[in-house]
């Protein structure tokens, strides 16, 4: 055989071959990730508005939506607009090292305020509008329910699509003739005058002739007709939970029974109904008697994702607790704490600012759980209270830094 009569050597195929490597580098590309704090793309030297910093996010739990808070008290949702293989499973292809061709997509969907300024006249006190934390609730007749927070205040909201109706006015030719080739009248004129407040001289039980339907019938009467214009998103604040809170609140966490939902500020967490804003009940309640006594706050809370009686709040000072809500109704202790020990003449001032965790999460079968603090990123098991199972360093950089202050406190 003549090897240039292989399939090799075809123009046609060196040409083939020869642009699938550039699409298959192009979907081996990975994400190039870049901090930004506000939407949309900023020029060089440009002044961002601390109206528009994202202050708050959240995912749901399909991942199909994703909800923004700003300081200037926005809410903005975006949906999941990429096609979804719902035939594979993502940690399949993981296992695999099966090569990920596309990366998630979302696009805007709608933007509400959900918090404007206040003022608190009692206390003398301003109360910005900047968003604290996000929540999604559960869905229902294919609407998005969500709480927002800031301060002081909670809000339940609702969004909805609403199809905007026209409904066309019944109008009445009076210009075309019926059958007998008479033109037809709506209405009649009579000689007498009329009398004050619409009242008739002559009363009758019967109909006016004039007023009576021709014998062709009105050929020119037409109906109201309505249409869809236009298909629009609608956000419903549905309920105000408010005056709970002496203190900044910090964060809300949903309960797996979809009725209650927990709020936390620094030294009190509370129990909610979502139906029910007019009282809270307090199960959580740190404040001692003498406010000098004081010596950690509490810092996140978060209900567990399957257990509706289990939560767990996270204190400045690195330390994570596990308590259960039938035990009492303020339960002032915890069934299991998570924190690690470290010699007592290590810490310092610094070393507590670092150690103070800002957020902890559930994994999604409830058995771990991840804590964020200053420098780590710690991941727990419920079942083993004694250290992490694993910690990944963060800003490893800034290392020397916490060293250098460490010396010279």
């Amino acid at each position: 055989m003549n090897p240039r009569d292989s399939d090799d050597d075809r123009p046609g195929a060196t040409a083939g071959s020869s642009s699938a490597a550039p699409a298959q580098q192009q979907q081996q590309q990975s994400l190039e990730w870049r901090f930004a704090q506000v939407f949309g793309e900023r020029a060089a030297g440009e002044d961002v508005q601390e109206v528009d910093i994202i202050s708050a996010i959240e995912f749901d739990k399909s991942g199909d939506h994703l909800a923004t808070g700003d300081r200037g008290g926005r809410v903005v949702l975006f949906e999941r607009t990429d096609a979804r293989d719902e035939h594979a499973n993502r940690r399949e292809l993981e296992r695999q090292d099966v090569p990920i061709t596309r990366h998630p997509e979302f696009r805007y969907k709608t933007e509400f305020q959900s918090h404007e300024p206040e003022f608190d006249y009692l206390k003398s006190l301003e109360i910005e509008e900047k968003i604290n934390k996000i929540k999604w609730c559960q869905t229902a007749n294919n609407a998005l329910f969500l709480l927002s927070t800031n301060d002081k205040t909670i809000k339940y909201w609702k969004v909805q699509e609403k199809k905007v109706k026209q409904v066309s006015v019944m109008a009445l030719d009076t210009s075309r003739t019926v059958g007998d080739g008479t033109t037809s009248r709506a209405s009649t004129s009579t000689s007498e005058p009329p009398l004050p407040n619409g009242g008739c001289s002559k009363k009758s039980d019967s109909l006016n002739s004039d007023l009576a339907f021709p014998p062709g019938g009105y050929p020119s009467l037409r109906l109201p007709v309505v249409t869809n214009q236009d298909v629009n998103l609608v956000a419903r604040c549905r309920r105000v939970y408010a005056h709970a809170h002496d203190y900044h609140i910090n964060s809300i966490s949903n309960n797996s029974d979809g009725e209650t939902f927990i709020s936390a500020d620094d030294l009190r967490i509370n129990l909610w109904n979502l139906e029910i804003n007019s009282q809270s009940f307090n199960i959580v309640d740190v404040k001692p008697t003498n406010m000098e006594d004081l010596t950690e706050v509490i810092t996140c809370a978060e209900f567990h994702p399957t257990h509706c009686n289990t939560l767990a709040y996270s204190s400045s000072k690195g330390s994570i607790r596990l308590i259960d809500l039938r035990q009492s109704a303020l339960c002032d202790n915890h069934s299991k704490i998570f924190e690690e020990h470290e010699a007592p003449g290590a810490r310092s001032f610094f070393t507590e600012i670092i150690a103070s965790i800002s957020d902890v999460k559930f994994s999604r079968d409830g058995r771990y759980l991840l804590s964020r603090d200053y420098m780590t990123l710690k991941l727990w098991d419920l079942n083993m209270d004694s250290g992490p199972v694993s910690t990944f360093q963060v800003h490893e950089h800034l290392r020397p830094r916490v060293r250098f202050c460490r010396l010279n406190d």
